[in-house]
């Protein structure tokens, strides 16, 4: 039977392009390096953050076998690559799974299929999710994430249902819903399906309700801060965690607010030294001179400051 992650704190990872929308290769690895420092279990390649709807065949496979291959020779081959393979058809999605393992991912992020939302039934989407896992030659986990699914929100049977194949193994939530989060941790153990908060100002509560860790942005700003909240936790001093995961919680909206992925990667460019703000259109790239304009990148400047500090 197929095993899940380990618990602990994954990141999506944003992905650096130079002014040509070509791969930063050097921003690429310095990214992944600091994440790896900070003390992450695994590196999500090509979640929402990964812009992976962007990138072709080659280039997934590319990035995935880069970001293995940059923690490999950086001496942090027990850090996970987790890919995500979602695409609109269960054909593309199966060769995007294949051509993950063949980069060295260990296992698949699936989300559900968007471009045809009222095809997708309860019943179509366990069938979608149920063909890609039989096929798939790694783990499958199912990324529930209505913003970026036309709105399909996954509720708890449904992952419940999906959770009883053997090569499901677990979901990452970015839906928010502390309920089915709860719901799901106690219909199953995280060593056969974990459930993962897709969102920091979750992160602790998640926990408490018996979540495997999380898979947020927000990591990719704040890596050690969020390695030391989920360690917190684990030692039992939840006083102290509290009150880190209130000020992230203020973090995490900040972030959201500052510009999703463009203002993660303006931020992360200021401050950390690696990179450039360039997205591939649609999306629209942030300004890094222009961020103490908004409002809420004071706040981030707070927190960026107590993640050098440790």
């Amino acid at each position: 039977m197929s095993s899940p992650p380990p618990p602990g704190i994954y990141v999506p990872a944003v992905l650096f392009f130079d002014e040509n929308e070509e791969f930063d290769i050097p921003a690429i690895q310095g990214h992944i390096r600091r994440l790896a420092h900070g003390g992450v279990t695994g590196i999500l390649v090509q979640g929402s953050n990964g812009e992976a709807q962007h990138l072709s065949h080659e280039e997934r496979k590319e990035a995935i076998q880069l970001t293995r291959k940059t923690l490999d020779d950086s001496g942090f081959q027990n850090v996970l690559v987790i890919a995500g393979t979602g695409a609109q058809s269960t054909r593309e999605t199966k060769k995007l799974c294949a051509d993950a393992k063949d980069a060295g991912a260990s296992h698949a992020l699936v989300l559900t299929p968007s471009t045809w939302p009222p095809q997708m039934s309860i019943e179509n989407i366990i069938r979608f999710h149920r063909e890609v896992a039989d096929a798939s030659p790694i783990p499958v986990m199912i990324y529930n994430f209505p913003v970026v699914t036309a709105g399909q929100d996954l509720d708890s049977d449904t992952i419940a249902t999906l959770a009883q194949h053997p090569n499901i193994v677990g979901t990452k939530l970015s839906c928010g819903n502390m309920g089915k989060l709860h719901r799901l941790t106690t219909s199953f153990p995280k060593s056969e399906f974990a459930v993962y908060a897709g969102r920091t100002d979750l992160l602790t509560q998640g926990l408490i309700s018996g979540s495997a860790g999380s898979i947020a942005a927000l990591v990719n700003v704040l890596p050690k801060l969020h390695t030391r909240l989920y360690n917190l936790y684990q030692e039992g001093n939840l006083k102290e965690a509290m009150e880190l995961q209130g000020k992230m919680a203020h973090a995490d909206w900040a972030i959201g607010r500052i510009g999703g992925i463009g203002g993660v990667k303006a931020v992360v460019s200021k401050h950390f030294g690696y990179g450039n703000t360039f997205v591939r259109g649609p999306l629209k790239a942030v300004d890094s001179e222009k961020l103490r304009e908004n409002k809420h990148y004071a706040f981030m400047e707070e927190m960026i400051a107590l993640e050098k500090a440790l």
